[in-house]
């Protein structure tokens, strides 16, 4: 099974000191920059369009597109901003990139803006994560003094300034929007759009929004070419992804393999369930994406299959559960999660989650009754698509796919009086 394996990305991370500059180097690091800088930059952006790549922050949208519907150049700059704020419950591929080949993330940027004619570039990472910051920072350093950034790129003219700047902690500054006013100063909040970043974007400039994973693939698309890239992956979603598998498997971690790997492959990669356990529940990109089950094993992990079964493919981070978890139990504190972290910018979005999550502790409490599934199905209905951003959609996600596979079990607490799985948890949080 190991030749599913497609490491790209990933290919440098079992070397030693793979996170420095001269480790980098020694793998061919920076060669791809020192091919783009030889090219036109219109030519690195059609070069994109053709390799088919697509964002890997979760929305799928074709990067080249994205690239290329920026403001045309006028007296405003523009930007480019990495999204590294990595929130996802379930979600752990770009932080382990960027601690493993800080480089490969920032000959990415370095290439991208050189495409997009951009001037600055921003990292924006989350503040928790102190190590990677430090590691990120120390890499643009190095970068700096190799001449890769700064005032004469490469000796071409081209001028690059590449900041890493630390959030507050914050999932909804993983929003493009939210992100561009957090950067900015603001609060992180969701903007109402349009106009969108490619217009008005960081400080009112045109401006590219893309994930780790997206920009650091750019250099292995120049360095390979686009035929060597688009041979990997499916007709829609071409390359490799790092699937980030957690939860009740025997080896959970990164695996980089091709878009539309299914979830059976990626199961017997990491060795199975644990042991002595069968697979109950599955989710395709974290907490935020409706729930699989076993019938969907064989579903190709991609934007376009994943979304045809009933879920959405999302960061490509499965989580796995077996029959020892509470589907109702583990719905809730997903829910708990979206309420906490709404911004509560948009009433649909800060009411809903809240009272979703007060009929779910209900119902996982054993106090509630069959009528409330309807209800809970009516809040969600008025939840998606009416928010300013998507969180609203993805707090409703795995609520609405729970019932419709595991309708008995929310039954089941109500006739039990609390979880008939887990003894305990049936009075954990049930008032004295």
């Amino acid at each position: 099974m190991t030749a599913l394996l497609a490491p790209a990305l990933t290919a440098n991370w079992d070397q030693d000191r793979a996170w420095t500059h001269d480790a980098y180097v020694d793998q061919g690091g920076y060669d791809a920059l020192r091919k783009a800088v030889k090219l036109d930059p219109d030519a690195i952006v059609e070069m994109v369009k053709d390799s088919g790549l697509r964002g890997r922050g979760g929305a799928g949208f074709p990067t080249g597109m994205k690239w290329g519907l920026l403001a045309p150049l006028g007296d405003k700059p523009r930007y480019l901003v990495v999204n590294a704020d990595e929130s996802e419950p379930g979600a752990c591929k770009d932080i382990p990139l960027m601690m493993a080949s800080p480089h490969t993330l920032v000959e990415g940027v370095i290439i991208s803006c050189y495409a997009i004619r951009a001037r600055w570039a921003f990292v924006y990472v989350r503040g928790e994560v102190l190590h990677v910051v430090r590691r990120l920072q120390r890499a643009v350093a190095e970068a700096y003094a190799e001449s890769y950034l700064g005032t004469d790129v490469l000796g071409t003219g081209y001028e690059l300034d590449l900041i890493v700047h630390a959030g507050a902690g914050a999932y909804i500054c993983g929003e493009e929007t939210a992100l561009l006013d957090s950067l900015e100063g603001r609060r992180g909040q969701p903007r109402l759009r349009p106009p969108f970043p490619a217009a008005e974007g960081l400080y009112a400039s045109p401006t590219v929004v893309n994930n780790v994973c997206t920009i650091a693939t750019v250099p292995s698309i120049i360095r390979g070419g686009v035929e060597q890239f688009r041979s990997r992956g499916t007709e829609k979603a071409r390359g490799t992804v790092i699937y980030s598998l957690s939860g009740h498997v025997k080896r959970p971690g990164q695996y980089e393999a091709a878009l539309g790997t299914t979830m059976r492959q990626l199961l017997e990669l990491a060795g199975g369930v644990r042991e002595g356990h069968r697979l109950k529940f599955w989710t395709p990109g974290g907490s935020s994406t409706p729930m699989f089950t076993a019938d969907h094993l064989d579903v190709p992990l991609d934007y376009d299959a994943v979304a045809a079964a009933g879920s959405q493919f999302g960061t490509g981070s499965p989580m796995v559960f077996d029959e020892t978890v509470c589907v109702v139990r583990c719905v809730l504190r997903w829910m708990e999660f979206y309420k906490h972290e709404s911004c509560g910018k948009c009433t649909p979005c800060r009411e809903g989650t809240y009272w979703l999550t007060q009929i779910l502790q209900r119902l996982e409490n054993g106090d509630g009754s069959e009528e409330d599934l309807d209800t809970v199905l009516d809040l969600c209905d008025n939840l998606a698509g009416r928010s300013l951003c998507a969180l609203a959609d993805f707090a409703t996600g795995p609520v609405i796919s729970s019932i419709k596979h595991f309708r008995d079990e929310y039954i089941a607490h109500q006739t039990n009086g609390g979880c008939p799985f887990v003894p305990a948890a049936s009075t954990l949080f049930r008032k004295p």
